[in-house]
């Protein structure tokens, strides 16, 4: 009976202890928020997400805590897409719409990275659009797609700018195979989207509806304009991903194309750029990449950088002719006997 005495003694003083501790962290911890408060305090007030100048309407302020404020974002009467106009007098579209703004105009990371990363691809990308027929907004799709992350692969094996899936490549042309994945080279797949969305054209017979059907493929999209008889993505019942992606990529192009009215200021020496290449055109089997980057004054990863299509350290050709891009950048040619990180 003595020991179990002892016993509780031992766990009520543990207990005890506990809590003055806890008690202790807790009030250096409300300090340490002090602190910082009236640190921000003292170099002014602190940043916000600014809310779009150019659109109609006085936004909302929501005071969350003491000098921070966070704007709703107005949404317009009327936007267009691909020329044509979103009917966005319907609440379910607005709200969507509503839904994609925000996420995006105040995912700040993500958002300044695709404005940065466009800056380097979207004049590409709006040259074939033009030279294919294809409207230019289709510029965004692949943001939405892949980030413009010319590696992106999703769990469905979908890969690339467009995320193409392996059969969809090979139908519009891309050669696929251990070697080379064409899904990687964001012109040759910007290419074979053009073909994509030209066929898909001729099904839908809109071009909202053509990048509305993007995410769910032309056979899906048609099943369902079917089974619930109708002709219009915006009268369509969805589930949530395919629901959400258009306005996703309606949401990016307002964003991109005013990034200061939501608040993004990126001077052009923070954006990414393409540099100058020389094009290689090789007709013969490639037996060691890393030799061939080399030769070319660039090193193994500075060729995989910028031809992320060839998947091995080999090239074998046997009919088809290849180009090959070689950084011009200075920054970026090999040197041979560059210095060890040890030395």
């Amino acid at each position: 009976m003595f020991k179990n005495i002892q016993t509780q003694v031992a766990i009520q003083s543990i207990l005890i202890v506990g809590l003055l501790i806890y008690i202790g962290w807790q009030e250096f911890s409300d300090a340490q928020r002090d602190d910082v408060k009236m640190a921000m305090m003292s170099e002014g007030e602190p940043s916000v997400t600014t809310a779009p100048k150019d659109i109609e309407g006085t936004p909302e302020v929501i005071v969350a805590s003491k000098g921070y404020k966070a704007f709703t974002i107005p949404i317009p009467q009327q936007i267009e897409f691909v020329g044509e106009t979103i009917p966005l007098q319907e609440p379910d579209l607005r709200e969507r719409l509503d839904r994609e703004l925000h996420v995006n105009a105040n995912w700040h990371s993500n958002t300044i990275l695709m404005i940065k990363r466009a800056h380097r691809w979207l004049p590409t990308i709006e040259k074939i659009l033009k030279e294919n027929g294809v409207p230019e907004d289709f510029k965004y799709l692949p943001i939405i797609e892949s980030g413009l992350v010319e590696d992106a692969r999703s769990p469905a094996d979908a890969i690339g700018f467009w995320q193409l899936l392996k059969g969809t490549a090979k139908d519009f042309d891309l050669e696929v195979n251990k070697e080379v994945d064409e899904r990687y080279d964001p012109v040759k797949s910007t290419e074979a989207a053009c073909r994509y969305l030209k066929k898909a054209h001729s099904k839908f017979g809109n071009w909202i509806n053509v990048a509305a059907s993007y995410n769910i493929g032309m056979r899906g999209f048609e099943r369902r304009l079917e089974e619930q008889k109708i002709d219009s993505y915006f009268d369509m019942l969805l589930n949530e991903e395919t629901a959400r992606y258009f306005f996703r990529l309606v949401s990016m192009k307002m964003i991109l194309e005013n990034p200061e009215d939501f608040g993004f200021y990126i001077q052009e020496k923070e954006r990414y750029y393409q540099p100058e290449f020389k094009v290689v055109e090789v007709t013969e089997t490639i037996d060691d990449l890393v030799d061939f980057a080399h030769t070319h004054g660039v090193s193994y990863k500075i060729l995989k950088r910028y031809n992320p299509w060839l998947r091995k350290d080999e090239l074998t050709v046997k009919r088809n002719t290849y180009e090959i891009l070689i950084s011009q950048d200075p920054t970026e040619q090999f040197m041979e006997g560059r210095p060890r990180l040890s030395d």
